[in-house]
């Protein structure tokens, strides 16, 4: 009898859910906003619902399912029950695997995001050669999933790898944890659109990632800066090297201070 499993990516801006056989082959896919600021229960409900829609897709019945994992952001509590601290959500102590499990019907895993997506990359994309890895993810918010000497760095409060929390610059800009400088508030996807918007707004040249009907550059996509970039857009071409400037000075501080095979 043929395994299905049902894995989760719930980030800051979207929600994915896949649908998959027992050869990691993706069948579905469903793909929602976030909307964060509607608060804990409504984004649980749609999660169930973008859950529902994959599997429906897929053509499985999500109660004969094996069950879904679900990748949060923010640090996760030992029995993997509840999202600890996440502030890109605005979430503290809530218990989105018993939550769910109610509303789905069946199992659910729950893990940090960067961790399960750096498991993802060592066991198939890697083939579980690496003992030590550093595996860097920029979003909406930046974390990372970190392996040494085989296993996962989770630290005494399970909030081991919040590298978008490593302090780059005292002076600059302050992140959504309420610390000045912090790599996320400098390189992740909001600190480009706040970049961008602060330039414009301080009289600086229009730019093409801006809309011709909409003044502000909240849904830029990762394509129009890429274009815009290719284009010569000056302040997208300024922004992006900021970008890069910090997210490599983030990679420097943790090759030094991790050693390892990988990043």
């Amino acid at each position: 009898m043929e395994e299905y499993y049902i894995g989760v990516d719930l980030g800051g801006t979207k929600i994915l859910a896949g649908v998959f056989d027992s050869d990691y082959q993706c069948l579905a896919a469903e793909k929602t906003k976030t909307k964060s600021e509607g608060g804990y229960d409504a984004v649980c409900g749609r999660i169930a619902k973008t859950i529902r829609s994959a599997a429906e897709l897929a053509g499985v019945d999500l109660t004969k399912t094996s069950g879904v994992g679900i990748g949060a952001p923010g640090s996760i509590s030992s029995d993997e029950a509840q999202v600890l601290f996440a502030p890109n959500l605005d979430w503290r102590n809530v218990p989105l695997k018993a939550d769910l499990e109610a509303e789905l019907g069946c199992p659910v895993w729950l893990g940090n995001d960067c961790n399960v997506a750096a498991t993802g990359i060592h066991r198939l994309e890697l083939e579980a050669k690496p003992n030590d890895m550093v595996s860097i993810f920029l979003g909406t918010g930046i974390g990372a999933g970190i392996i040494t000497s085989g296993v996962f760095l989770t630290g005494a409060a399970r909030a081991a790898g919040e590298v978008g929390h490593m302090v780059l610059d005292p002076d600059g800009p302050v992140c959504r944890c309420g610390t000045s400088g912090c790599f996320e508030a400098l390189a992740s996807r909001t600190a480009i659109f706040n970049r961008v918007n602060a330039a414009v707004n301080d009289g600086g040249e229009l730019t093409q990632l801006m809309e011709a009907d909409d003044p502000s550059v909240t849904r830029i996509r990762s394509g129009k800066l890429r274009r815009a970039v290719e284009a010569g857009d000056k302040l997208a071409t300024v922004v992006l090297d900021e970008t890069c400037f910090y997210t490599g000075l983030a990679i420097a501080n943790l090759c030094n201070l991790l050693n390892p095979e990988v990043v």
